[in-house]
């Protein structure tokens, strides 16, 4: 019996829910992951795994094979890297094979999950999929390397390959067992690490929606399209206020200006050089923080009648997660 579904990456946060939305589905589920990798997020999931790497092209041939769908989940997400390379390699290289090896194995559809980092967000308003953008409006490896990616996987479906790309915002959510850049945001803000705030905004979305978009995307999503996978607005205190309500956590009151938080980053992302170790607040980040990531996913609701969910219930989920994995305290 053919495997229904390869998930890349399935893993990891947004991939084990995209796996588990397959499975409640009845779908067969492989899973690619690098060898070695923490599987804690598969937890009580029936699953094939095939251990392998995006870098490694002969690799992908026995993941792909049979699979009538590919989701395309992996990626090397860090805000904050010493040698951005790997980064490059495994996300549009990787990205790259894998398309490669879709096209071999005849696979029926390839949803490539992107970001809304990739996109473009006009002054003071909201984006949207077809909002203006360069990839010299990319801000750090990170955001750099996905653009890119998604370039390949859109140049793939002119060519006549079926690919949808989905453009994920913030998720939020159980299984974020890394945490995630946003993950540990929250996860300060539980521990009291969160003093003062940056005037900024992103768009957060429940996990569990964002996964069941994927599968929408695959379903309903036409080939060469680009769809958000959104939820709220929120400005960063609007964000942390939402926090304080949910968790009894008081939140900060104290907003620091912009250059301050700046020139704290060069110094941080200075020593990070030095020692090898993250920075609290990279240079990266700080920048990319510097205008607020709106999105608007109508056109999501509208052509895949994907759902946004309940954000409140992820943050709930988010806080009970951190708390009973000790990444923020009881």
């Amino acid at each position: 019996m053919a495997i229904s579904a390869l998930v890349t990456g399935g893993n990891g946060f947004v991939g084990s829910h995209v796996v588990r939305a397959l499975r409640a589905r009845g779908d067969r589920v492989r899973v690619l992951a690098r060898p070695g990798a923490d599987l804690r997020a598969l937890a009580g999931v029936e699953y094939e795994l095939i251990s392998g790497d995006l870098r490694q092209s002969a690799q992908l041939d026995e993941a792909v094979k049979d699979c009538a769908e590919v989701y395309h989940v992996a990626a090397d997400y860090r805000l904050w890297v010493p040698d951005p390379a790997p980064m490059y390699a495994t996300n549009v290289e990787g990205t790259r094979n894998l398309i490669a090896a879709a096209r071999r194995h005849g696979v029926g559809r390839l949803v490539h999950t992107s970001t809304v980092g990739a996109l473009g967000v006009p002054a003071g308003g909201i984006g949207n999929e077809t909002s203006p953008v360069a990839l010299a409006d990319m801000i750090g490896p990170y955001k750099r390397s996905k653009f890119m990616a998604e370039q390949l996987a859109l140049a793939a479906a002119r060519e006549g390959m079926p690919v949808v790309v989905v453009n994920p915002s913030t998720p939020v959510g159980a299984l974020d067992y890394k945490p995630t850049p946003t993950g540990r945001i929250i996860a300060d803000f539980l521990g009291r690490r969160m003093p003062a705030y940056l005037d900024t905004g992103l768009n957060l979305v429940n996990v569990e929606a964002c996964a069941l978009g994927h599968l929408l995307a695959a379903q309903h999503g036409a080939i060469g399209h680009k769809y958000i996978l959104g939820g709220e607005n929120l400005t960063l205190q609007q964000l942390f206020a939402r926090l304080e309500r949910l968790s009894g956590v008081p939140a900060p009151r104290v907003r620091l200006p912009y250059p301050a938080v700046f020139g704290y980053a060069v110094g941080a992302d200075l020593v990070a050089r030095l020692t090898g170790r993250p920075p609290r607040a990279s240079l990266t980040e700080v920048r990319m923080a510097h205008k607020r990531m709106f999105f608007d996913s109508a056109k999501a609701i509208r052509e895949l009648g994907y759902q946004p969910g309940v954000l409140d219930d992820a943050l709930r989920a988010a806080i009970q997660y951190y708390r009973e994995s000790g990444a923020a305290p009881r």
